[in-house]
């Protein structure tokens, strides 16, 4: 797929308001500091199209992007540690579920953990939640060019292990990426053209 534009929408913290077009959309969620900005920026093609920052947890709000014309990138806060109130936390968690399970338009969660670290509960338990409730997802392994070929293959052949050993029948589908090094670009976004243009053949 070729990204011919991408345009910011909007961001905002009501599931009610966001874009009211019949498009198919993507949402891109993780533990804060996943790079998950990067990785975006990378996919688009553009610099600053999702806002980077040294500081955890920037992401509160619902940011929607529109590609191509055709369909949606939706970057989502981030689970788990960020530099914000409880109050704030819970507020922004509450809305992200509601996003989930009430996005109409939604027909993929892409769930990006960093392949450096050991499979963490939070984001196993997250997937879990996604599954339970029968929110089609991929996962994106990020910062691959932090890792030895040998040693990324390793730290995803655990992390499948651990999720088939708990109530996954299969794997759900994987990217291995790398922001820096723009691995991983084109094997993503076939798969979202793939997905793409069953949504508009149906």
């Amino acid at each position: 797929m070729k990204i011919t534009s991408a345009e910011f929408v909007m961001s905002n913290s009501n599931v009610a308001k966001c874009p009211n077009e019949p498009l198919p959309e993507y949402a891109f969620i993780g533990r804060s500091n996943v790079g998950k900005s990067s990785l975006i920026n990378m996919l688009m093609e553009r610099k600053h199209l999702a806002k980077t920052s040294g500081r955890p947890g920037k992401t509160q709000l619902i940011n929607h992007f529109k590609i191509n014309k055709n369909w949606f990138l939706v970057d989502l806060p981030g689970y788990g540690y960020a530099r914000v109130s409880k109050k704030d936390k819970k507020v922004f968690q509450k809305y992200i579920t509601e996003y989930f399970v009430k996005r109409k338009q939604l027909v993929c969660a892409f769930v990006l953990v960093d392949i450096r670290h050991e499979p963490q509960p939070i984001d196993v338990e997250f997937m879990e939640w996604l599954g339970t409730n029968g929110i089609p997802f991929a996962i994106i392994f990020t910062k691959a060019d932090k890792l030895k070929p040998g040693a990324i293959v390793n730290h995803v052949n655990t992390y499948l292990r651990i999720l088939l050993e708990g109530a996954w029948a299969e794997a759900p589908p994987h990217f291995v990426t790398s922001s820096s090094k723009h691995m991983g670009r084109d094997a993503l976004l076939s798969y979202i053209g793939e997905i793409n243009n069953g949504f508009y053949t149906n």
